[in-house]
């Protein structure tokens, strides 16, 4: 005997609102009883850390044997729909109650699911078990549990992280002795993306300044300015003593102070499989006459995934570099003071098919953030000075799939009781001369967060330093009802057709990264 399955029109990727359908075959060699064959729809989230074991007690370091080190693993069922395909409503033939007899020979049994937009794991009750009258109470689960939208497949930091999806087909034996078969079919899933907020000019950045160091260039000596040597004072101690005078020997340049800036769209959102939005802005600061060159350009996206297992929780970050460029020498506007560089570097860049989108789910949850590393010199003319400077600028952002929901999904979520889009604190920026003026007054690396330099298409810069970009995150101790929308419920989506339209490529076997416990 054996089971297997096989999938209809099997996609690459499967998403929130598709059908699954399929059929479950069941070969057998000989006469068999059965009691029933069941198909289950499962989505599984699967954490494995290693540390210390809880210290009740208190013990502290004196605690350091071999056994006091423990491996929890944490499993949260996101994803459950089961059916039962056999018997049916009306069974013909039985040969006895509850028993069907099957001939040799290939059975099929067809299903079909649909996959809802949150995930299923809910916050169990403790169970109640009386024994000898005694009624006792089944300890409490302490897990973290979230309702949100479901997450994409993921294996990852060397089965630290697992989330996967599959068919199970089991085929239930009427024997106490007699084992059921079953079997598991894999396949991935990438999750539809939620709405995106109205387009607006709004962006949000990070700002470095700098100030380049003082250069000083000797003048050609004069022969009125060199004495002649004497009796008492030799020739080169009278050239070194007419060269000391700053009037005569030294022509010190203006000191050219410079603002970087790296924008993103606000809310700061990027695809999957799409290239960054991003725009890179250099404005000088005053009017020195050097000329800025682009010497180095980093681009990275990190992502950050916290699993948790029970009291154990590790924080992983693992890079992917989009572009890295060094020795470029490209020399930036010498006219304009806003110089933004081109955005063909990055533009033919897209994220490559291993990021996944950002999510929340209750042990497994990653967000994201892009690091721009950006190497500048100066000079006069021809000539360059030796001084390099590299500044990094971090922005949090959220990584979107690209798999636009149906448009009468929008619509269903356009007329719930919640807005989709919350209302933003904004800081209005300053003007080019205020920001000028307040840099000469404080000659400081660090840049104040509503600084707005003069740009040629002026854009409304959105900055919040101390609220960070939304990510998909609750705080544990909030409601249970308020981290899943009203807008995701599943009466919403129940009457909507799947998605249509081509699917995002994506590879969800990730290496390791590095950890902090």
């Amino acid at each position: 005997m054996s089971i297997r399955v096989q999938l209809q029109d099997a996609r690459s990727l499967y998403t929130n609102l598709d059908f699954i359908r399929g059929k479950a075959i069941l070969s057998l060699t000989r006469t068999e009883d059965i009691t029933a064959v069941n198909v289950k729809l499962e989505g599984e989230s699967k954490s494995r850390l290693e540390g210390e074991a809880p210290d009740p007690y208190g013990f502290g370091a004196i605690r350091r044997r071999r056994e006091d080190f423990v491996i929890e693993t944490e499993v949260h069922k996101i994803l459950y729909k089961a059916v039962t395909v056999f018997p049916a409503t009306n069974p013909q033939t039985a040969k006895r109650d509850g028993v069907y007899t099957f001939q040799p020979g290939q059975h099929e049994f067809p299903f079909d699911f649909k996959f809802p937009f949150n995930n299923t794991c809910i916050d169990y009750q403790p169970a109640v078990v009386n024994i000898g009258g005694l009624q006792m109470q089944a300890p409490a689960n302490r897990d973290r549990h979230v309702r949100k939208t479901l997450p994409p497949t993921l294996h990852a930091f060397q089965d630290q992280a697992i989330i996967r999806y599959y068919i199970k087909a089991t085929v239930v034996r009427p024997a106490f002795y007699k084992e059921n078969y079953r079997t598991e079919h894999l396949f991935p899933f990438f999750p539809i993306e939620p709405p995106r907020p109205v387009p607006n000019r709004l962006e949000s950045y990070a700002r470095r300044q700098h100030q380049f160091a003082p250069v000083v260039q000797p003048s050609t000596p004069t022969k009125s300015s060199i004495k002649p040597p004497s009796i008492f004072r030799k020739g080169s101690q009278a050239a070194v003593g007419s060269n000391s005078s700053p009037s005569s020997t030294t022509a010190p340049l203006q000191v050219c102070s410079i603002c970087i800036d790296a924008r993103l769209p606000d809310p700061a959102i990027i695809t999957c499989n799409e290239p960054l939005p991003l725009r890179i802005i250099i404005t000088k600061l005053n009017d020195s006459p050097a000329t800025i060159y682009l010497q180095l350009l980093q681009i990275e996206l990190v992502a950050n995934t916290v699993v948790r297992a029970h009291h154990l929780s590790r924080e992983n970050l693992t890079s992917t570099v989009l572009i890295s460029k060094s020795n470029m020498r490209v020399r930036l506007s010498e006219i304009d003071k806003v110089m933004e560089i081109d955005k063909g570097w990055w533009k033919d860049t897209p994220l490559p098919n291993t990021v996944a989108p950002t999510f929340d789910t209750c042990n497994i949850s990653r967000t994201y953030f892009v690091i721009v590393k950006v190497g500048l010199t100066h000079g006069l003319g021809d000539q360059t000075f030796p001084e390099l400077t590299v500044h990094a600028l971090k922005m949090p952002v959220s990584v979107y799939s690209g798999i636009r929901p149906p448009q009468a999904l929008l619509e269903a979520m356009a007329n719930s009781r919640r807005p989709l889009v919350g209302p933003q604190a904004h800081i209005p920026p300053q003007s080019p001369s205020k920001l000028s003026s307040a840099y000469q007054k404080q000659s400081s690396q660090s840049s104040p967060a509503t600084a707005q330099p003069e740009v040629e298409h002026p854009v409304i810069l959105n900055h919040h330093p101390s609220t960070p970009i939304a990510t998909g995150q609750t705080h544990p101790e909030e409601p249970f009802e308020d981290e899943a929308p009203p807008t995701y419920q599943e009466a919403i989506a129940e009457g909507i057709g799947p998605v249509e339209g081509a699917r995002r490529a994506y590879q969800h076997r990730e290496g390791g990264g590095a950890g902090n416990g």
